[in-house]
């Protein structure tokens, strides 16, 4: 056997193995969420159930604020991938292209605002929210979570952007094209993966993100705090289901923006 053939398949093989590692507990919640609710604690879980139900989803959808508390944190999640794709994109462009003063410095901070825990920031957070009327508010929640994802979009499409030569938006401006033409023509196709993955990101940490929504908001909840709220008076089918809603909406626009991620991973 060549050693590049054995290489291809102990790569292929340590993928599958991963993948097959993160999907076990998502099939499981699947299979468990559509279990009937006397046969959701039986042990050992069967790997293909025997029945299916949807009365413990009926049940889910109907109790009281679910069914807006997954609207708010659909709406919070697009707002967050907004604001944080329309302010991180550009700090990410300008660190790759230009050199100014305090750009290392600008860096540096990125980087420094990972260290600081969501716990530590919710409470003054809070109070100034207060201050300005937008408490238990979703725009509230919106900013806190694109403050939280603005600085890995910054690294993800500042690394996109190092990456493409800076010589075609030269050509292109000594061409007759503007600066912003060739930002738009040129440099933004090739960064489309990037803005793609930057933008999962960004909605999957707003998605799951539940500390800041529980101390934000009090009638307004997002699906996690709504979930979090009700989580220790639950039955354990309703656990499950509540789970299987929290990663659903996260898989749809994976596969939605998928197809953006196509130029990195390549066509399969």
């Amino acid at each position: 056997m060549k050693a590049g053939t054995l290489d291809r398949g102990l790569i292929y093989g340590t993928a599958l193995v991963l993948a097959i590692w993160a999907l076990i507990p998502f099939y499981f919640i699947a299979i468990s969420a559509f279990t009937p609710q006397s046969n959701v604690s039986a042990y050992p879980k069967p790997l293909f159930p025997g029945s299916v139900s949807v009365a413990t989803m009926q049940l889910f959808l109907e109790s009281s604020g679910v069914v807006p508390a997954m609207l708010n944190s659909l709406a919070v999640a697009l707002l967050t991938v907004v604001v944080s794709l329309a302010l991180g994109a550009p700090a990410a462009y300008a660190l790759a292209r230009f050199r100014f003063r305090g750009r290392a410095a600008f860096r540096a901070v990125v980087l420094v605002t990972k260290l600081f825990p969501v716990a530590i920031l919710a409470i003054p957070l809070a109070a100034i929210f207060v201050r300005l009327g937008l408490y238990d508010s979703l725009i509230s929640v919106a900013l806190v979570h694109s403050a939280m994802a603005i600085p890995f979009v910054i690294l993800i499409v500042g690394a996109v952007f190092v990456a493409l030569p800076h010589d075609l938006e030269e050509a292109a401006e000594t061409l007759g094209s503007s600066r912003w033409g060739a930002f738009r023509r040129v440099a933004l196709p090739p960064a489309m993966p990037g803005l793609a993955a930057a933008a999962i990101f960004a909605f999957v940490i707003s998605w799951n993100e539940v500390f800041a929504a529980s101390i934000l908001t009090v009638r307004a909840r997002t699906l996690p705090a709504q979930v979090l709220a009700s989580l220790s008076t639950s039955p354990l089918a309703l656990k499950f289901i509540a789970a299987f809603f929290m990663v659903l909406p996260a898989v749809i626009f994976f596969i939605l923006i998928r197809r953006y991620l196509r130029t990195v991973w390549g066509p399969r």
